[in-house]
């Protein structure tokens, strides 16, 4: 059973082949058997998936039906689950038990999904490798010795291994897409409040996006459907109809204009990437699409911007982990200085910490025009860019990541390299675009993902082309050695 996808465990249940309790209690023990090697779990509800699994059996055995009505799934560990940790992958956080759901957790309960635990990831989102978090690094069930990639590397592990079907994600600068790339997976970002993002710990406000992973963009299709929407608890949460993303999955590619930025295909991409994806531009010129070369002149200036954006609103966000309301709080503090200063000196890793230093400078007084309201112009120009491209085609399309997947500690001693790898990622982020990666093939063993961006609210056009795609292709059926 734990080789289905998504979509074929709701027609097995259906079918009444199987039942959501018997399916729990398999990918259970083979959670139990086989995360020891990849680390992909923080915290595993044993006790909540068996209860809902049976209270998903009632429901069908009463009548009710749901694409998601018995579905095994994992949160990544920043959305607040009630009564269960929601430890954002920090020491900080250890001990903090949420007294509600967020928005996507209640979403999903109520469509019937199973919550089988908590999924691993770096601390509070900061990472492009799982290596930040508090509970260990994640490793790559496609080779253990390399990461599965960040922030949400926890969820990708745990599908690509076949632990579970799908789980959820967050994107902030491609923390979806790129753990998708280098674990073969699909994984979609979503239009800047399309989800909610009520109850997910923030890392940088402008910039966070919950998402689905999955092996399939037929599963991604259903994954989104249950968690999109409009949310009156989310200022930022978009009052838009939520289409029926399954039902666009079979449209026709005929004539869909498909543009390839000449300045994805630069010096830091790795050759053998870019054949892969000049073979996936292939294929869907087979399928109809026409394909045009465009140009995003202001990518240059992406990540520059994002890692000063990004830093300063995490500096503001986390300033509440104080050690006095919530979460760590150091032994024996002297006085209150010492209290903060020590709570968040010992409860916050070396990358938040650095994430929040950078943040605060760029802030201060004396460098906010110069760094802060100047990265703000970049982005509006990044946009503008974004605008101009789809005035001339319907979907762009890149590599998600410029190389595969590194070995585990191969950038510890340098995170500017890590944050080049998010080179073709994070423009989505900036321009609140939807984008997804699918699997494209493998590099010295290692996937490799195609990333496709759309205009706002396109994420069926995006699940569309990939579905397509993935009938023609079988990069994302392929299964780790092992698992």
């Amino acid at each position: 059973m734990h080789h289905m996808t998504l979509a074929e465990i709701a027609r097995g249940l259906a079918d009444k082949k199987f039942s959501s309790e018997e399916l729990t209690r398999t990918l259970l023990a083979r959670i139990a058997q086989l995360d020891p090697q990849i680390n992909s779990f923080i915290s595993l509800t044993e006790d909540l998936a068996l209860a809902q699994a049976k209270a998903a059996d009632a429901r069908r055995a009463n009548g009710e039906s749901g694409a998601l009505l018995g579905a095994p799934i994992a949160h990544k560990d920043l959305f607040c689950t009630q009564g269960i940790r929601t430890s954002c992958g920090s020491k900080m956080l250890d001990n903090f038990k949420a007294p509600y759901d967020a928005t996507v957790v209640s979403k999903l309960a109520a469509a019937g999904t199973v919550t089988l635990g908590k999924t691993n990831m770096d601390e509070f989102a900061m990472g492009s490798a799982n290596e930040s978090s508090w509970y260990g690094a994640v490793k790559n069930p496609w080779n253990l010795e390399h990461v599965p990639g960040g922030s949400s590397g926890g969820s990708a592990a745990a599908v690509a291994a076949r632990l579970l079907p799908a789980a959820t994600a967050t994107d902030t600068g491609g923390s979806i897409r790129q753990p998708a790339a280098f674990t073969n997976l699909t994984g979609l970002k979503p239009t800047y409040g399309r989800v909610s993002r009520w109850g997910m710990i923030a890392y940088a406000s402008s910039l966070d996006q919950g998402g689905p992973l999955a092996r399939t963009a037929e599963d991604c299709a259903l994954l989104l459907q249950g968690m999109a929407g409009f949310d009156p608890n989310d200022s930022t949460s978009i009052d838009e109809p939520v289409p029926d993303y399954s039902a666009s999955l079979n449209g026709s590619l005929q004539g869909l204009r498909i543009g390839v930025p000449k300045e994805y295909f630069s010096a830091g991409l790795d050759p053998r990437i870019a054949d892969l994806i000049h073979a996936s531009i292939k294929e869907l010129e087979k399928l109809g699409a026409v394909i045009k070369e465009i140009s995003l002149p202001n990518m240059q200036h992406a990540i520059p911007a994002y890692y000063v954006i990004a830093p300063a609103e995490a500096s503001s966000n986390l300033s509440r982990f104080d050690g006095v309301r919530f979460g760590y709080r150091c032994e024996n503090p002297k006085d209150l200085e010492d209290l903060y200063t020590r709570s968040r000196g010992e409860g916050f890793g070396s990358e938040v910490q650095r994430r929040i230093m950078v943040g605060a400078y760029a802030l201060s007084a004396g460098y906010y025009d110069a760094y802060y309201l100047k990265a703000q112009k970049i982005r509006r120009l990044v946009k503008n860019d974004f605008m101009n491209a789809f005035n001339e085609v319907d979907v762009i399309l890149g590599p998600t990541t410029p190389n595969p997947a590194w070995k585990l500690g191969a950038k510890n001693s340098d995170p500017v390299a890590a944050y080049l790898e998010d080179v073709y990622t994070i423009t989505a982020n900036l321009a609140g675009l939807p984008g997804l990666s699918m699997p494209a093939g493998f590099v010295d063993g290692l996937p490799v993902g195609v990333q496709l961006l759309a205009p706002y609210f396109q994420e069926g056009r995006l699940l569309n082309v990939a579905h397509q795609y993935q009938l023609h292709t079988d990069w994302h059926t392929r299964t780790p050695t092992g698992f």
